[in-house]
């Protein structure tokens, strides 16, 4: 009961609960936005319908085995440079971590320039000069480097802000036993840090993933410049496909992305069960 009434003050205390008139005009206020996303959406079902957006011969298009061959292709391309991305990018965002958490100033003021210059690029300007400037035979390899060099940056401040947030007293207990500065990172501040991090690391991997699609702009055949394609082609007398190519296109990208996250989540409770077992193995 007094964990009930602590609960009831605090509550009063960082708000004041609505009367009958704010209730009342919270419902009406939430009744009206209904009612104007419904209109929204009314209206886009229309001026698409009137455009024959929905005319069932703009499916005609995935009959075809070459388009179906076609969306397996970007699919594979996108998840080729996705898998390239990611991996790089870790292993950029590690190396610069460390040299963010280096004992030597001019390493870690090397290391800050570089994660504050890549993260306050643009990655759509970035992936373009690469392009231009040294891949524009390979578009892959600039979109690959451009994911790499931005998401490597980000995942380097999410790897050093996780290290920074394990207790300081178990890094000066492991030197106090006469460990050096790469055992105490590498035995014992990493290995806690990962299980906090693990989930930002995983998200700002599906945000890499979603970037892909930014490779159509320099005409790499991944899985939005293939659906950009199909949509540009007529089909006779029904026009252009572009709401059946959005909706097979959408979503792929987003079966991806929860997949993603799925393992993402896998993987946390995994570590968590270890971490269990291990405590309850200690005590």
């Amino acid at each position: 009961m007094s964990s009930l009434f602590t609960r009831a003050s605090t509550a009063s205390v960082l708000y004041d609960a609505p009367g009958p008139r704010a209730r009342a005009r919270n419902r009406i206020l939430g009744v009206l936005a209904l009612a104007g996303i419904a209109g929204l959406l009314w209206y886009a079902y229309s001026a698409l319908d009137e455009n024959g957006q929905f005319d069932p011969q703009l499916w005609d298009a995935f009959q075809y085995n070459t388009v179906q061959q076609r969306i397996v292709d970007g699919l594979l391309a996108t998840l080729e440079a996705f898998g390239l991305a990611a991996v790089f990018s870790l292993v950029l965002g590690a190396l610069l971590a460390a040299g963010q958490l280096s004992d030597h100033k001019p390493v870690r003021w090397a290391a800050v320039s570089v994660v504050q210059f890549f993260r306050a690029m643009p990655l759509l300007i970035l992936i373009v000069a690469l392009y231009y400037a040294f891949f524009a035979r390979e578009p892959m390899w600039a979109l690959v480097l451009g994911l790499t060099l931005y998401n490597g940056s980000v995942q380097a401040e999410i790897i050093r802000s996780g290290v920074n947030a394990v207790p300081r007293g178990q890094g000066e207990a492991a030197y106090a036993l006469g460990m050096g500065k790469t055992q105490v990172m590498t035995l014992i501040l990493v290995p806690q840090a990962i299980r906090s991090m693990l989930p930002s690391m995983i998200g700002q991997l599906v945000v890499t993933l979603k970037d892909t699609s930014l490779g159509f702009i320099i005409t790499y055949h991944e899985l939005l410049f293939v659906g950009k394609a199909i949509a540009s082609q007529p089909l006779n007398a029904a026009g252009f496909p572009y709401i059946p190519v959005v909706l097979v296109i959408g979503p792929i990208y987003i079966a991806m992305c929860l997949l993603l996250t799925a393992l993402a989540r896998w993987i946390e409770a995994r570590g968590r069960r270890g971490a269990n077992r291990r405590t309850s193995a200690a005590a």
